[in-house]
């Protein structure tokens, strides 16, 4: 019975903590030092969506510098549903105009599979050239547009975030 305690303990422990999924190889060689500057969940009515990490190099976050947004989901969510919530929160952010949104559209079908839950989409920021998106470790395509980079990252990382306290432990400036 002690046996089967710990294990359940062990287990609610693993399930709280934050997942912090490896980087792909392609984008270690991005940088040096890579390591995880914050983590967190969102959560959306209480359901937990997802787990993120933010991944930088040495040089810390810049937006000047490689990093890399890791996003294992909790939960299924189909290519069109990633698509929409994402060009929804770059429109709300003002990020493009609807002719950029739809180009987006455009390439983030492209780029994003349907994802199952435990599965992990890295998003990598890649300064002055765009962002390259990789699914359960394999490259699923890149957008070659530095604005379409800084309105997406924008989506956890600028202040008017809808998930403050995500960005926020994101950013290592929370527990």
């Amino acid at each position: 019975m002690r046996g089967l305690a710990s294990f359940l303990v062990a287990v609610a422990l693993a399930l709280a903590a934050p997942v912090a999924a490896s980087l792909p190889e392609p984008v270690k060689a991005l940088a040096s030092g890579w390591h995880t500057l914050g983590s967190g969940e969102a959560r959306f009515l209480g359901l937990r969506l997802y787990e993120a990490a933010l991944w930088v190099g040495a040089q810390g976050y810049r937006e000047d510098a490689p990093f890399a947004l890791a996003l294992t989901y909790t939960r299924g969510f189909s290519r069109d549903t990633l698509v929409s919530t994402s060009l929804d929160e770059m429109r709300r952010l003002g990020g493009a105009d609807d002719a950029r949104l739809g180009r987006w559209k455009a390439e983030l079908e492209r780029v994003f599979p349907d994802v199952a839950a435990g599965e992990t989409l890295v998003g990598v920021h890649l300064p002055g050239r765009g962002a390259a998106f990789y699914h359960q470790g394999r490259l699923s395509g890149e957008v070659a547009d530095p604005a379409f980079a800084r309105a997406f990252f924008a989506i956890w990382l600028d202040s008017r975030t809808r998930v403050p306290a995500l960005r926020s432990r994101l950013l290592g400036q929370a527990s």
